[in-house]
């Protein structure tokens, strides 16, 4: 995803230098015809200059991602391995919703919270008893998959509320069972205990941490759109009263400066909500969204 992204602000910046460069030739022209100022072309070619830096920092950014890629798969890329696909601008419009109402159950299946449970079984504990007594059982998110009021009243001020009845805890352990070492069983059944109990904290508070994410990328993303289509109009405007002499060039810097900060802006949040969706992926144990 961030490769994606790599080559979508990469074809942005592309298309920047190569309009800066048109502007400037434009420039040129209206100098050379005396409708032009010299300190307009000076502005053009500082405007250019400064896509031209962008772009190779761009460029550099892309060669990063991708050694970081060669690093995780442990091999060299191939050479006839296709570029990722740029990131589309509606790339986040085209992600599945969430379900409504989905289980905490699914939570079972993360990979630490089976692992606890694990542990528990080892110290000869109920693990029902154990989920009775530590995993709320809630849906996790309501309707167009936002988080539940169930899930975002676990946190109160940030810290979990998830309360243990006592007599839930009974249960847990069989004391009949322990036949010797009972000292040292009973730490050990206290340790798995509490790493359980920690595990299923952080699954849910990574949930929640995730869904929140996701409604406020969701209004980032739209009120980006919104901005790059309002900029892509005022680039248009200016360069038109510009032309007929009703304004400055400085004008038109300024509404190409903006465009271009916007479409960045757009692409990076787009990013982010792909990568999201890959994090709640995860957080939710990998079944389905």
């Amino acid at each position: 995803m961030n490769l994606q992204a790599d080559e979508a602000l990469l074809r942005i910046t592309l298309d920047t230098v190569r309009s800066r460069e048109d502007n400037l030739q434009i420039v040129q022209g209206r100098l050379q015809a005396g409708a032009a100022s010299a300190l307009e072309w000076v502005q053009a070619q500082s405007l250019l200059q400064s896509a031209r830096a962008a772009l190779a920092q761009v460029q550099r950014q892309k060669a990063a991602d991708e050694s970081s890629l060669v690093l995780l798969v442990g091999r060299p890329l191939p050479p006839d391995m296709p570029s990722a696909a740029p990131l589309a601008p509606d790339a986040w419009g085209r992600l599945p919703p969430l379900r409504a109402e989905l289980p905490s159950d699914v939570l079972a299946q993360r990979p630490d919270i089976a692992a606890a449970e694990a542990q528990l079984r080892a110290a000869q504990a109920n693990v029902q008893a154990a989920r009775r007594a530590y995993f709320p059982r809630i849906t996790l998110t309501a309707s167009y998959g936002q988080a539940s009021k169930e899930l975002s009243s676990l946190f109160s001020g940030g810290t979990w509320v998830w309360g243990v009845a006592p007599q839930l805890l009974a249960p847990i352990f069989d004391a009949g069972r322990l036949r010797a070492g009972v000292a040292q069983a009973q730490a050990a059944q206290q340790a798995a205990l509490a790493q359980y109990d920690k595990a299923v904290q952080v699954a849910f508070k990574e949930v929640s941490d995730a869904l929140a994410s996701r409604a406020t990328l969701a209004d980032q993303v739209q009120a980006l759109q919104a901005q790059v289509k309002a900029e892509t109009q005022r680039v248009e405007l200016a360069q038109t009263r510009w032309k007929l002499g009703a304004s400055a060039y400085l004008e038109v810097l300024d509404a190409q400066r903006s465009l271009y900060a916007a479409q960045a802006a757009l692409v990076q949040a787009g990013a982010l909500a792909l990568i999201n969706q890959a994090t709640l992926y995860k957080v939710l144990g990998g079944g389905s969204l």
